[in-house]
C-alpha cells in the first residue's frame, strides 16, 4: 500500500511542478488544477485500457470488445464507461445473477429467476441471460440501484409491454438489450424493493425513463417503437451516458429535462457519444433543457423535423458527429431552438466544432461558442468526424459469441 500511495504522490508531482514553475504564465490558477486532472485521469485511461486497445477508434470498445475471455470477464465493462456517466459501476460489486425465466406474472411477487426479481434486490448485481428470450413486462420493470443488466451471450428483448423505469436510484448500467414497442402501464401495484410495493400511476410508454437518476450508462442496446421516448431523463437526473446505442422508427426520440420551468434540471449533464440514429426517426435526437449536454461522435442519417434541439437555454456542445440530411422533402436544419423568440435563443449557448454536414446539413450555432464552460464541462475527447461511420458501426445489441471477441 505504501508503494502504491508512493507512486501516485510521484506522479502528481510530476504533473503539477511543470505547471508550477511555469506559474507567472497562469492567469487562472483553476486552470492549472485541471490540467493536473486531465494528465492523471489521461494517464490512468492509457494504463487501464492499453492491454486491451483493439484500435477501433471508440474508447469504451476497444476497452472490453477484442477480449475473447470476455463472458469470464463480463464485469470489465464496468470499467469502460466514459463521458458524464463514467462512474457508473452498475453491479460490479456484487454477485452474478441468472435470469432463466422470461415470464413477468405478478409485478409484486416477483418468481426467483425472472428479471423483475433481479432488478428489485437491494444487494448489487450483475444480471445475464441464460439464454435467448422476450421478456413482455406486465408494468413497468422498476430498478433498484447497483444494478447492471447484460445482455451479451444472448439474443434478449424487452418487448410489448411497459419497459424500464430507474426512478431516484443510481449506478445503473443496462446493456446489449433490444428495447421495442414499448406500452404504458400503471394503475397497478409494482414492486420496486424487497421490502416495498406501490401504486404506479399511468407511465408514459418510454423504452427507459431515467428519473431523479444518477450514474446512469445505456450502453449497445437497440431500440425503437415506443410510445413515447426511446430514452427519457427528467426531474433532476444526471451524470448519465448514452452510448453505442442504435435508434430507429421512431418519433419523439429521446427528451432530457422536464419541463422548461423545472429548474433542478439545470444541473443535468449528459453525455450522448458514439450512437447510430437510422431510419425511421423523426425528432430529438436529443431534445435538451437547461443542463449541458455533450453529443459527440454519433452518426446521424435520418431526421424528419430537426437532430438536436432544446428550450430554456440548454447548453450544448456538438463535436465530431455526421449529420447526413435526408432528402428534400425533409428538413435539413440539425437544429431547432424552440419555445422562444429569436432574440431570446441566439444568445443560448450550442456550438458545432468538427461536426460533417452532408447533402446540405446545416448546424444553427447561438451564443458565446468557445466559451470556458465548455473547456471546464466537456465529458471526453471527440475523434474527427470522418471516423464516425467504423466508430458507430458496431452499434446497437451485439451478437457475442463466446470464446470470441464480441
Amino acid at each position: 500500500m505504501t508503494s502504491i500511495l508512493l507512486s501516485l504522490v510521484i506522479l502528481l508531482f510530476s504533473f503539477l511542478i511543470p505547471i508550477l514553475i511555469s506559474s507567472s504564465h497562469v492567469q487562472n490558477p483553476e486552470l492549472a488544477v485541471q490540467e493536473v486532472n486531465r494528465k492523471i485521469n489521461a494517464s490512468i485511461a492509457r494504463r487501464n485500457l492499453g492491454y486491451l486497445s483493439c484500435g477501433s477508434g471508440n474508447p469504451i470498445d476497444d476497452c472490453w470488445r477484442c477480449d475473447t475471455n470476455w463472458e469470464n470477464n463480463r464485469k470489465r465493462l464496468a470499467d469502460c464507461a466514459i463521458g458524464f456517466g463514467k462512474n457508473a459501476i452498475g453491479g460490479r460489486d456484487g454477485k452474478i445473477y441468472v435470469v432463466d425465466d422470461a415470464s413477468d406474472d405478478d409485478p409484486v411477487t416477483p418468481k426467483p429467476g425472472t428479471l423483475r426479481h433481479a432488478v428489485i434486490q437491494d444487494e448489487p448485481l450483475w444480471i445475464i441471460f441464460a439464454g435467448d428470450m422476450v421478456i413482455k413486462l406486465k408494468e413497468e420493470l422498476i430498478m433498484n440501484s447497483f444494478k447492471t443488466i447484460d445482455g451479451r451471450g444472448a439474443s434478449v428483448h424487452i418487448a410489448g409491454g411497459p419497459c424500464i423505469t430507474i426512478q431516484y436510484v443510481t449506478n445503473v448500467i443496462i446493456h446489449g438489450i433490444h428495447i421495442h414497442d414499448c406500452k404504458q402501464g400503471g394503475n397497478a401495484m409494482v414492486r420496486d424493493s424487497p421490502r416495498h410495493y406501490g401504486w404506479r400511476t399511468i407511465s408514459d410508454g418510454d423504452g427507459v425513463s431515467i428519473f431523479g437518476g444518477s450514474q446512469v450508462w445505456v450502453d449497445h442496446c437497440s431500440l425503437s417503437n415506443c410510445k413515447d421516448g426511446l430514452i427519457d431523463a427528467i426531474h433532476g437526473s444526471t451524470a448519465i451516458t448514452i452510448s453505442n446505442n442504435y435508434m430507429t422508427h421512431h418519433d419523439k426520440v429521446m427528451l432530457l429535462g422536464h419541463s422548461d420551468s423545472y429548474t433542478d434540471d439545470k444541473n443535468m449533464q449528459v453525455t450522448i457519444a458514439f450512437n447510430h440514429f437510422g431510419e425511421g426517426l423523426v425528432q430529438r435526437m436529443p431534445r435538451c433543457r437547461l443542463g449541458y449536454f455533450h453529443v459527440v461522435n454519433n452518426d446521424y442519417t435520418h431526421w424528419e423535423m430537426y437532430a438536436i434541439g432544446g428550450s430554456a437555454n440548454p447548453t450544448i456542445n456538438s463535436q465530431g458527429n455526421r449529420f447526413v440530411a435526408p432528402d428534400d422533402r425533409f428538413s435539413k436544419e440539425v437544429t431547432k431552438h424552440e419555445d422562444a423568440p429569436e432574440s431570446e435563443w441566439q444568445n443560448w449557448n450550442w456550438r458545432s466544432e468538427g461536426d460533417m454536414m452532408v447533402n446540405g446539413a446545416f448546424f444553427t450555432a447561438t451564443g458565446a461558442g468557445a466559451s470556458s464552460s465548455y473547456a471546464r464541462a466537456s465529458s471526453l475527447s471527440a475523434r474527427p468526424s470522418s471516423l464516425v461511420a467504423s466508430i458507430t458501426s458496431g452499434s446497437g445489441a451485439l451478437d457475442c459469441k463466446k470464446g470470441s471477441p464480441c
